[in-house]
């Protein structure tokens, strides 16, 4: 993992963020739009920070303007990994808009915090 506390790429209004490991989890947030431009960037991260031996993430998603199916492929993805090595991810504080997306497609139970 980075010296950096921050990671961070701007692509189509999109911000992603390392906030921090607490309690064995990293924590992070993402802002803008996650779609087929930037999720394969937010799912490379993600797997550096499983990589490094932290199998529990938690996403704030509470300014997420928009969620394509790319970017749920990305969640879900990483979820399974997570599941895979005994870990967990989630969703805290969702935006409406991700609310609606993740509950559109009945993944709203296994993701939301």
């Amino acid at each position: 993992m980075r010296n950096s506390k921050f990671s961070k790429v701007d692509r189509n209004q999109f911000i992603f963020v390392k906030d921090d490991d607490s309690f064995g989890e990293g924590h992070f947030t993402v802002t803008g739009q996650i779609n087929i431009n930037n999720a394969a960037y937010m799912k490379q991260e993600l797997e550096k920070h499983i990589a490094s031996g932290s199998i529990n993430i938690v996403i704030n998603m509470c300014s997420v303007t928009f969620l394509s199916s790319t970017g749920i492929r990305t969640i879900l993805s990483i979820y399974k990994k997570t599941k895979e090595l005994g870990g967990k991810l989630l969703i805290e504080n969702p935006s409406e808009c991700v609310r609606n997306v993740i509950g559109m497609v009945a993944l709203d139970e296994m993701l939301l915090k």
